[in-house]
């Protein structure tokens, strides 16, 4: 039994992120396993993924989050197979009486109807534009959009619509998409953050498992570039103790691939995040296990998290204010704004539907 939960064996979480699998925090009982009492071999199956499909109600959700720079989002998937360790949305896993843990990045649901409730809802006479925001909770390029394409219906809705919309992604998939992209953006209809945390493909590799290497992800910044789309560099999240090291290196990578703006957020550990990030550190970096964890507390005022509005992102200290600095003379060094242009509303409109010239009448 580990300090943090039961940590399922290697050979079955091959290429997971997390490496337990506990009870959420709305679950009644713990997740125990026991033996049947029946001396026989067994071989465990592994967690591979499984794919749940829902219809949607509603896909616009609205925030009043003053330290967002967007009011409404939509999320084409619940759960994700990258399978970041440190994904601030695993928490909202348990929603479903689902673990954070593994069940989060291999029991996924994908709202099919997506681009239909996002039609219906832009279509509403209340509907009020501004720029809409996806992928801000799971990735919409995660592997399972290269067969559901939910997210290109959804682009193709937005750009019938002409709305604008700001899109954040770790996956390749996205170069699918250029040709619906790339016209929104002459448009000033679309920008892009693309997340990279680390350059060294061993972190990457063992922290963010089903994500494009760091060098895959500076290729997508380049192509979305060369296509004329704005792309934002993301270096996020920063872990204190293990990557912080990097950002001047990152900044300068995504600026040779074509990125005009970046931006960089704190590791954030809310709920079951943080037993889940402090068992990988156990198992993959015990050796800075213990001052990632020093330096996080610093910056929260001894817990591990602290989630006030504007302090949640960047933490607050000497060690915070020190990587805000770094990070704000490179970027300026480089040539890299902080913020990107506002994307355009003056040309949203609903388009005609089958039927509509009968309101003629």
């Amino acid at each position: 039994m580990d300090e943090f939960g039961d940590i399922v064996e290697h050979t079955r979480r091959r290429g997971r992120g997390a490496l337990s699998n506990v009870a959420g925090r709305f679950e009644r009982l713990a997740r125990v396993e026991s033996h049947d009492g029946w001396d026989i071999p067994e071989t465990r199956a592994g967690f591979g993924t499984e794919l749940r499909v829902e219809q949607a109600g509603r896909i616009i959700t609205y925030n009043r989050s003053p330290d967002l720079p967007f009011d409404r989002s939509i999320n084409p998937y619940r759960g994700c197979e990258h399978g970041c360790v440190y994904c601030f949305a695993r928490p909202s896993h348990a929603y479903l009486g689902l673990s954070p843990g593994l069940d989060f990045e291999t029991r996924l649901v994908a709202k099919e109807n997506a681009p239909e409730v996002l039609a219906r809802e832009m279509s509403a006479r209340s509907y009020r534009v501004a720029p809409l925001a996806i992928g801000t909770n799971t990735d919409p390029y995660q592997p399972v959009e290269k067969t559901q394409e939910i997210m290109r219906r959804c682009l193709e809705v937005l750009r019938e619509f002409r709305h604008p919309v700001a899109i954040v992604t770790k996956g390749a998939l996205i170069e699918r998409d250029i040709d619906i992209l790339a016209p929104m953006a002459r448009d000033g209809l679309v920008r892009v953050g693309v997340s990279v945390t680390t350059l060294d493909n061993d972190v990457a590799r063992r922290m963010e498992p089903r994500v494009p290497r760091p060098a895959r992800r500076l290729a997508v910044i380049r192509r979305l570039s060369e296509a004329g789309i704005p792309v934002r560099l993301m270096v996020s999240p920063v872990v204190p103790g293990l990557t912080d090291h990097e950002i001047e290196a990152i900044l300068e990578a995504g600026r040779d691939a074509g990125a005009d703006a970046a931006s960089w957020i704190m590791l954030r550990l809310p709920r079951e995040v943080s037993p889940l990030v402090q068992e990988w550190l156990q198992a993959h970096e015990p050796g800075r296990a213990g001052k990632v964890m020093a330096r996080l507390r610093e910056m929260h005022g001894g817990k591990e998290y602290d989630a006030r509005w504007s302090h949640r992102m960047r933490g607050e200290g000497p060690h915070a204010r020190m990587i805000g600095a770094r990070f704000k003379t490179a970027a300026r060094r480089l040539g890299l704004a902080e913020g990107q242009p506002g994307l355009r509303c003056d040309l949203f409109r609903v388009p005609p539907r089958v039927g509509d010239q009968l309101r003629l009448f």
